[in-house]
């Protein structure tokens, strides 16, 4: 069964990456389809209590936009789980003391860029310098280790890896390049496009030298790499290229209730219906189980059968 629950709390977000969503945006879930936050904690509680969950992230949309956000936090801390944050940071400088407080372990920035011009063409906004204030707030704070995300861009940032890379180790931040996946709401990705692991290393390797970290990976997505000798390291994570299904140990719950055992599922078990209807944590429980037990064994995006999520990333959670 799986550890780590992904749970998405808004798919509303204050940029408009490029690969991720239109620059109009998406038409978001009204409110009376999106889990309250009693309903978001009872299934936190149920997937702990009754399921082997150990680690809860929370996600988004941009998960900083859920006003009960600090509130979920806390009440989840409470159940003895490791709690994290994945975000984009923007208004993370108001509200990392009061996260950390809550009971919030870490938290990973997603930032593909430390160009503000490239910064704008990529998320069709001038905040930069707000991405930057929450990572320093949330540092002060004591979340920490602090993990960044970054996707490479053909033509926008593909260039940019090691001035990412140097950035990030003279701050003591963890940095992760993630292959870009097809989860666009435009349904644009082509893997022809996308900047593989393979060029990643090479770029890095060109003005670093990278030596495999070493230890087990586990669950990790991430291949690991000290770099110059350590002792900051890079991890480069190949979703599309050298896929980690077998080891895989996450479980998706979206902001509408429903449980996705695969991030490129195209089935989805609906929770919240259940729920409203009346159903016990046993009945949840054994739904959610059965969901799991549909989990195929590999995302497929190499066989020429895949076909892309209906729901993009926004909408799943990261």
């Amino acid at each position: 069964m799986a550890t780590d629950l992904r749970v998405s709390l808004t798919d509303r977000c204050n940029l408009r990456c490029s690969y991720c969503m239109p620059a109009e945006g998406l038409d978001w879930l009204p409110d009376d389809q999106t889990l309250t936050d009693d309903e978001v904690v009872r299934l936190i509680d149920i997937a702990v209590r009754r399921l082997g969950v150990t680690e809860v992230r929370f996600t988004g949309g941009e998960p900083l936009v859920r006003r009960g956000l600090v509130d979920i936090v806390r009440r989840t801390h409470e159940l003895g789980v490791e709690t994290s944050l994945t975000t984009n940071a923007l208004g993370l400088a108001r509200t990392a003391v009061a996260l950390r407080e809550a009971g919030l372990d870490r938290i990973n920035v997603s930032i593909d860029t430390v160009r503000p011009e490239t910064f704008h063409e990529i998320t069709r906004r001038d905040r930069l310098k707000d991405v930057i204030a929450g990572l320093e707030a949330a540092r002060e704070a004591g979340l920490a280790p602090l993990k960044l995300n970054a996707v490479l861009l053909r033509g926008t940032n593909e260039d940019q890896a090691s001035e990412l890379l140097a950035w990030a180790l003279e701050r003591g931040y963890d940095l992760r390049f993630i292959e870009q996946m097809p989860l666009d709401a435009q349904h644009g990705w082509s893997r022809a496009e996308m900047v593989t692991a393979d060029e990643i290393f090479e770029q890095l390797s060109a003005d670093f030298t990278l030596t495999p970290h070493g230890q087990p990976r586990g669950s990790d997505p991430a291949e690991l790499f000290d770099v110059d000798g350590g002792p900051g390291a890079v991890g480069i994570i190949a979703s599309v290229t050298r896929p980690f299904c077998g080891d895989c140990d996450r479980v998706r719950l979206t902001a509408d209730g429903q449980i996705r055992n695969c991030l490129f599922a195209r089935d989805e078990s609906d929770l919240r219906g259940a729920m409203r209807a009346g159903a016990t944590d046993d009945e949840l429980a054994d739904r959610w189980v059965t969901a799991m037990l549909g989990k195929r064994t590999g995302h497929g995006i190499d066989d020429p059968s895949f076909l892309q999520p209906d729901r993009p990333m926004s909408a799943i959670g990261g």
